[in-house]
């Protein structure tokens, strides 16, 4: 399909700002055009002028734009277009309505329950795609053996695709859908998705449903059981909504672009690019799989070239455009992800792993608090880098600029207001001069603050001067962005086990070679790989990508012989379908190539793999299509670095990927020369800490013999590359650049402090932190820490204080610093090289016993004692005590809570204690009515893990150390702490004058009580010149008989999560942020109980309470719902925990969100058919709590609604808070409304449960969770403005870039704990 010998074939990249267009000429030569995408004043449609342009300049024939291009001389058209990502971000798909089972219709809504961003106090989530909800009454579950609910009736008994048996429990109800249907269509909406929960098995109802309303006359109908079959209905009902909202947006484009040429382009072969990474027919391109249409191409652009070109190493890509860069990697075989989440939108669907990050050419320059910060706003399109002269900020773009690095002279002229003038280094370099002056004033300030005050140095650390030069900060935000952009690279390889340096780096992208010999050297690679098409990859891409057919099907098999036969039979016809759908397009069966995936996990685990058996041929001991247990086992093992042998292997989906070869082969190369390169030009550019002579040369003008030593420059119409010193550029036969990356000089710095080194630490340190989480999640084994992510990592000083914890989970933040501490004293000198200590203790520092933290001391040569420590904490999901889970409501003593360990050497001399460390946790066995650990082979399993994250960290440590010094090392661990102290001085002294000039008060104050009346006080003291404070917690009510002691380390926690999120951007979180805080809790109180007091409620309960208490002192926002609402159910066969969304407290200029986790806590919820399917429960409604959140200017968010109705016999355990005390309103808001726990008996009794409770229930029975709502903020007089807060949560997604790729859902996944 790709040869169209004397025709003009076309691949075509629509972006944002600017289209891309890649013609092969009939006689086989290859141009690259590049226009505006807008362009409004000249034509209609860029990708229908680019092809107009070509042909009117290769055959000299008008074509008139004012008429539709003559399609005679085109072979095919291939497109990538970011149509449906911009419809997505910018909400402006069509308008859609979603049909779902009765009791879910705010499912969606809720979503996972998480928020977004961590230390938001405005949870900013985009909103749903939809804007009318229809409920049906209809309800299928899946079948149980051990079901002992009363039948009422007898039950339909279907057979899902899976295999599975179902119950129809309500037939669905055609004549209300079809009311109904009319309803919506009567008010102008003709887009429909349609979610029924179970339906990826079954989708009878659904397919009814869909038939009824394009009947009526819906033009969008989008069936959940059809876009993408698999199970959890959250994601795939996000995913059907946007095929619903986007695909008539992708329509609407298509017919104005085929309206551009003659005949509609009914003879022309139209090609779409997929999300994953294949073409489709322009028909078939839908929503669901267009959202990275763009993107992809430029992954098999660098994928068929690079990888190939440089010996089959594995390439990591690096597109690094305007608003952010793309990181991804290929190494044989494209890597997909199955659901990843796009402008705050979940799609279940096939995708590259493209990473974005936050680090353009348009992100924004920022000296905060003492730190150069790069990111994540941008300058976006209009107005641009200041260079552009149309008012824009300072961009990295503009710091090249500054360095010499981008010559104007080489631009076009297409900047300014009439877009006529060349770029402006002038207007680049008053900008800088001006935000250098205020770095210099910053610096000198600090110097002159005295002998607490670190010492300050310029860039070079001499040490002799605190100023400046402009080159020196320009030189320091392109060391910044570029150490934010390792960040992710390092985790995308190391997450799976891969050595980052042993890759290649593959650049493109308008902005990428201006920085690719620096990020290269910083991973330690050797080679960058830079195509001639690099600048235009992304549409060279297209025309070198496959024709792709996916399909997919859910699945319920165990992977063993008796299953073999089914396999078999499901992938032959799965397979057949996917040759004749290609066939039918035109290919033939020598050019189609089918792959066979199955999607696998370990039974009882969440962590599937979708697994392909190429170069794992089939054997008497496996399917045909290949031996997936030897394909699956191996990769677990190098992703997880181990395997569950006696464990079964699930099999959750099926998925057949066939490819029709339909790809061009390029055959142009460079030419041929004789002699030494000739510079166009010499320039200035500077490098590190001086201007260099750079050679600057004209990339069409070298030959594949050149060599050329850097520092040098190569131009070409389109990109940009650097050469720096110490690496040699070489054109291979191709054309291609491909770049020796010589090693870096060592670094001489001195102990002094440098901003710039500041911030490249900062960063360096928190790598460190998240390398350690990666080795944690990869090496655990239990689903508590390998799948929902409940760890944390950290280092410390040689003082115990924290210099960098990641990812954030709140309840973690202070907590881990005082037990390091507390090693400290009691050991002391005792601890060896080789000694790794085990605690949980409150007194020493813990949270509740589940959270067991494993510290390791780091030593160095020739010091006697620890240099660093580092540290993981990991939530167990059991350590014994009176209730499996170790989270008992009714707890009173610490005992009765698990396994205690206080200062317990887990490994003593490099050998790991197995033998003790199991004796004391099955100790709890000798309290009355306790057990030992019920999960012993998961408890040693995951410290072996934990140890093998702190030696991860440990090593890390030693390499930072080798590179620049103890000294060095140990004074910015010293500045990173002060960096946090400063920033939260200045808050507090920003709070203090606007305080006293409102009341002429430096104090606050503030009380909430506890259900049972315990009191929580406190008062704050704020020094306004020093920027310091007193939180004095005296007149708290005493230690409690029950469970909702907090220990000490638990308010320290929320007090540094309360700081940060007053603080309102993104500092170190360390032991900086409580130098200037002093707390006085009194001893015995609820918040510094005795050494046996049981504190399991204090960890998740009374630590919403103190942030509540902190907030309501600074006046900050409404109180959240103040709960995590723990609720836990269990039978000797299995258990289960999940905490529960409310409402969010309202704030100044915004409503609360309603469904969602606040404060101390963020973890996602269970799918509603996973928990249907592996435990013993019906889930009758999750639906948003109406009227719960309290009124006022803006409105407190509502609580939600959750019923459980029980299949067997459970005992039920509820662990909440705010059942009879509210959370409060400001500033004469109205307080949420508080919460409420029913049981409805089977006999139809319903009582009220109280707030903490263990009960024993039987089949029928149903738990109903009304958590409570938010707080609301001002009077309710002062009406909005009739558009609320919307506009504004809009307008952030749009100025800002959206984040996605695994390294993003990793870190999503790590905060929603």
């Amino acid at each position: 399909m790709a040869e169209t010998p004397g025709k003009f074939d076309f691949a075509i990249d629509r972006g944002g700002t600017f289209t891309d267009v890649f013609a092969r000429l009939p006689d086989g030569r290859e141009r690259v055009l590049k226009l505006l995408s807008h362009d409004p004043q000249n034509y209609k449609d860029a990708p229908t002028e680019g092809i107009r342009r070509v042909l009117e300049q290769e055959t000299g024939r008008a074509f008139p734009r004012d008429q539709p291009v003559d399609t005679t001389l085109i072979g095919w058209i291939r497109m990538g277009t970011t149509v449906a990502t911009n419809a997505l971000l910018e909400r402006q798909g069509e308008r859609t309505a979603l049909l779902v089972t009765r009791g879910f219709r705010d499912l969606l809504h809720i979503g996972t329950q998480a928020r977004p961003g961590l230390f938001d106090l405005e949870v900013s989530m985009p909103e749903v795609l939809y804007e009318e909800v229809i409920e049906v009454d209809e309800r299928v579950v899946l079948k149980q053996d051990g079901c002992k609910l009363p039948r009422k009736d007898s039950k339909r008994i279907v057979t899902g695709s899976t295999g599975d048996s179902l119950e129809v429990w309500r037939e669905l109800d055609l004549q209300q859908v079809e009311k109904d249907l009319k309803g919506v269509l009567s008010r102008g909406i003709t887009s429909l998705a349609v979610l029924l929960l179970h339906s990826y098995t079954w989708s009878v109802h659904e397919k009814a449903v869909g038939s009824l309303a394009r009947k009526l006359g819906f033009t969008q109908v989008s069936l959940s059981s059809e876009v993408m079959p698999m199970i959890r209905a959250v994601p795939r009902g996000y995913t059907v909504c946007a095929d619903a909202y986007l695909t008539p947006k992708i329509r609407q484009y298509l017919r104005g672009f085929t309206s551009g040429f003659k005949g509609g382009l009914k003879d022309v072969d139209v090609l779409f690019m997929q999300s994953d990474g294949g073409l489709t027919p322009m028909g078939q391109f839908c929503g669901s799989r267009a959202v990275l249409s763009g993107p992809a191409g430029g992954v098999v652009g660098y994928a068929v070239t690079s990888y190939s070109s440089t010996d089959n190493k594995p390439v990591i890509g690096f597109d690094m455009g305007g608003t952010s860069t793309d990181v991804s990697r290929y190494a044989g075989q494209y890597e997909h992800v199955f659901e990843a989440t796009t402008a705050g939108v979940t799609l279940q669907a096939p995708q590259l792993d493209i990473n974005t990050v936050a680090a353009g050419g348009g992100s924004r320059l920022f000296f905060r608090s003492g730190m150069f910060v790069v990111g994540p706003e941008s300058a976006g399109a209009h107005p641009g880098p200041a260079c552009y002269r149309k008012g824009g900020p300072l961009t990295v773009t503009d710091a090249n600029l500054a360095l010499g690095r981008l010559l104007p002279a080489f631009f076009p002229r297409i900047f300014g207001p009439g877009e006529n003038e060349a770029l402006s280094s002038e207007e680049t370099m008053r900008h800088f001069r001006q935000l250098t002056k205020e770095i210099n004033h910053f610096l000198s300030g600090q110097s002159q603050s005295g002998a607490n005050g670190p010492r300050l140095s310029n860039s070079s650390g001499s040490g002799s001067t605190t100023q400046m030069s402009v080159e020196e900060v320009a030189m320091g935000f392109i060391r910044v962005a570029n150490e934010a952009m390792c960040r992710p690279i390092r985790a995308l390889t190391q997450a799976k086990g891969h050595d980052t340096s042993k890759h290649v780096l593959a650049c493109f992208g308008g902005a990428g070679g201006q920085h690719a010999c620096a990020i290269a050297r910083a991973l330690g690679m050797k080679t960058v790989f830079i195509h001639k098409y690099s600048g235009v990859l992304s549409a060279y891409g297209l025309a070198l990508a496959d024709v792709v057919e996916e399909v997919q099907e859910p699945c319920s098999l165990q992977y063993e012989s008796r299953s073999f036969a089914e396999l078999d039979r499901r992938v032959e016809l799965l397979s057949q379908r996917c040759q004749e759908t290609l066939r039918a397009r035109g290919f033939s069966s020598a050019q189609i190539k089918t792959e066979v995936f199955l999607h696998l996990r370990y039974e009882g685990t969440d962590c599937a793999l979708m697994v392909t058996a190429t170069g794992y041929p089939g054997n008497a001991q496996s399917c045909r299509a290949g031996d997936f247990r030897s394909a699956f086992t191996k990769r677990y093992l190098k992703e997880f670095g181990f395997t569950i042998p006696d464990r079964p292997i699930m099999v959750d989906d099926i998925r057949i990927r066939g490819s029709g070869m339909s790809g061009i082969k390029s055959v142009t190369h460079a030419k041929s020369g004789c002699g030494p390169a000739k510079p166009a030009t010499v320039t200035k550019c500077y490098f590190e800490d001086r201007y260099l002579e750079t050679n600057v040369y004209l990339w069409e003008e070298l030959s594949c013999e050149h060599s050329i030593q850097g520092p040098a420059i190569i131009i070409d119409k389109n990109s940009t590359i650097l050469v720096e010193p110490g690496c040699v550029a070489q054109l291979t036969e191709k054309g291609d650049v491909r770049i020796s990356v010589g090693t870096d000089s060592q670094c001489v710095l001195g102990t002094e402090l440098n901003a710039i080194q500041l911030s490249i630490f900062s960063h360096r340190f928190m790598s460190i932190a998240e390398q350690m989480g990666r080795v944690l999640q990869r090496t655990s084994i239990s689903t508590n820490i390998k799948e929902r992510l409940d760890f944390s990592c950290a280092v410390f000083g040689p003082d115990g204080g924290l210099v960098s914890n990641a990812p954030h989970i709140p309840v973690h933040l202070g907590a881990m610093q005082e037990t390091v501490q507390y090693q400290i004293k009691a050991l002391g000198s005792s601890l060896k090289e080789g000694d790794v200590i085990l605690s949980n203790h409150p007194c020493a520092g813990g949270s509740h016993l589940p959270d067991l933290t494993v510290i390791t001391p780091v030593f160095w040569h020739g010091v006697s004692g620890p240099v660093f420590f580092v540290a993981s904490r990991g939530h167990h999901a059991d350590i014994g005590g009176i209730t499996p889970g170790s989270m008992p409501p009714h707890s009173k003593s610490l005992q009765e809570e698990g396994a205690v360990f206080t200062s317990f050497k887990l490994v003593t001399g490099g050998i790991f204690q197995e033998q003790a460390v199991t004796e004391e946790l099955m100790a709890p066995a000798q309290y009355p009515e306790c057990s030992g650990t019920r999960n012993l082979h998961d408890n040693l399993s995951d410290l072996r893990a934990q140890v093998a994250a702190n030696q991860r960290g440990s090593l890390l440590v030693g390499e930072l150390i080798d590179s620049y010094g103890l000294p060095v090392v140990q004074a910015y661990m010293g500045y990173i702490q002060s960096n946090a102290e400063l920033a939260v001085r200045d808050m507090l002294r920003d709070f203090a004058r606007r305080h006293r000039q409102q009341t002429g008060s430096l104090e606050v104050e503030s009380e909430d009580h506890m259900d049972d009346g315990t009191p929580i006080r406190l008062r704050v003291k704020i020094n306004e010149q020093e920027g310091s404070a007193v939180f004095d917690f005296s007149g708290t009510g005493p230690e409690v008989w029950g469970n909702c002691n907090a220990p000490r380390a638990i308010t320290l926690s929320a007090l540094i999560y309360c700081l940060r999120c007053m603080v309102g951007q993104d500092i170190p979180l360390n032991q900086g942020c409580l130098a200037p805080i002093k707390v006085i809790i009194p001893p015995g109180s609820i918040l510094q109980p005795s050494q046996n007091a049981a504190v399991v409620g204090g960890n998740v309960l009374t630590s919403q309470r103190v942030v509540d208490v902190i907030f309501r002192a600074f006046e900050v926002c409404a109180a959240s719902q103040g709960c995590m609402n723990n609720v836990s159910f269990g039978s000797e066969r299995s258990g289960y925990y999940e905490t529960v969304a409310g409402g969010a407290g309202a704030g100044p200029g915004w409503d609360g969100r309603s469904g969602v986790h606040s404060h101390m806590t963020n973890t996602r919820i269970t799918d509603p058919e996973i928990l249907e399917k592996r435990y013993p429960v019906i889930l009758e409604q999750f639906s948003l709590r109406p009227g719960s959140g309290g009124a006022g200017r803006y409105r407190g968010g509502d609580g939600v609604i959750r019923k459980l109705l029980f299949r067997e016999d459970v005992v039920l355990s509820v662990l909440t808070e705010r059942r009879s005390t509210r959370p409060y309103g400001l500033h004469g808001g109205e307080s949420g409304a508080a919460g409420l726990n029913l049981l409805h008996r089977a006999d139809g009794r319903v009582l009220n449960l109280g707030a903490k409770t263990t009960v024993s229930l039987q089949p029928g029975d149903m738990f109903s969770l009304h958590t409570p709502g938010g707080g609301g903020y001002e009077k309710e007089e002062e009406e909005h403005d009739g558009n609320g807060t919307l506009p504004s949560k809009r307008r952030r997604l749009n100025e800002t870039f959206v984040e996605r790729g695994s390294v993003f859902e990793y870190r999503r996944a790590q905060e929603s704990v």
